[in-house]
């Protein structure tokens, strides 16, 4: 676990300013430490209370989704306009129809993609919480049509698609290729057809988990961009498909 380190910040007016220096180890281990404290004080008055220690960590987390959203757009151009602020989900939960009523989420997120974090378009997901960190990408919950074209294209082009997720290095970080199964082929589609288990996900999705230190060591933004880049085929695919729907 992480070690009592010194993490350099300073206070401009209201605003918290972080340099890219400071999203280090220590950088890292404030924010670990943040939410280990929020989970176990989620409640609004608490909240209310460390509002400082909020805004500095999730200083530091935009800080390190920026350097994030510029690795990424080295191999992704049509991330390159996009902003911290744009990508990281919102800390508040909607608790409306859930059974857990804490208030606050106990993780930072962030979904680099082209048409930002409420696209169902393909992406890169940062989910940093301790003891569950992880990145992630692809569709999530692409709605009916947007699912059948996804279908139709991996029948159509087959080969590419198992090209893309039976290759080594990604069967490697991302063994399972999509969630929420179903159970039979789906509606409309061959049930001869050999590779139904590409058909059968709900969400078109990828996930690999990370330590909680990967982050923060001297290679961790390496590490993830590794991790972003064996990624990308499978959301390239993906997007072309939502481009011809588009």
């Amino acid at each position: 676990m992480y070690n009592n380190q010194r993490m350099n910040h300073k206070k401009e007016g209201t605003a918290i300013v972080v340099s890219p220096k400071s999203v280090n180890f220590a950088g890292m281990k404030r924010i670990h430490d943040f939410l280990l404290e929020v989970a176990g004080n989620n409640n609004r008055e608490w909240f209310h209370a460390h509002q400082a220690e909020y805004k500095k960590a999730r200083a530091l987390f935009e800080n390190y989704v920026q350097e994030m959203i510029l690795r990424i757009a080295a191999f992704d151009p049509s991330v390159a306009y996009q902003t911290p602020k744009a990508c990281i989900y919102r800390f508040a939960r909607d608790t409306r129809f859930s059974q857990d009523k804490s208030p606050y989420k106990r993780h930072f997120g962030a979904f680099v993609c082209s048409h930002g974090r409420k696209s169902y378009r393909g992406g890169y997901y940062l989910h940093l919480q301790p003891g569950n960190s992880l990145v992630a990408g692809g569709s999530w919950c692409p709605p009916p049509p947007l699912l059948k074209h996804i279908r139709e294209r991996i029948v159509d082009d087959i080969d590419r698609f198992r090209g893309i997720v039976e290759n080594r290095e990604f069967k490697k970080l991302y063994p399972v290729v999509g969630e929420d199964m179903l159970k039979t082929t789906p509606k409309g589609f061959d049930k001869d057809f050999a590779y139904q288990q590409y058909l059968r996900p709900r969400l078109y999705t990828l996930w690999h988990p990370i330590s909680d230190e990967l982050a923060g060591q001297p290679d961790g933004q390496d590490q993830l961009e590794h991790m972003f880049r064996v990624m990308h085929p499978f959301n390239a695919f993906l997007n072309e498909v939502f481009d011809d729907y588009e």
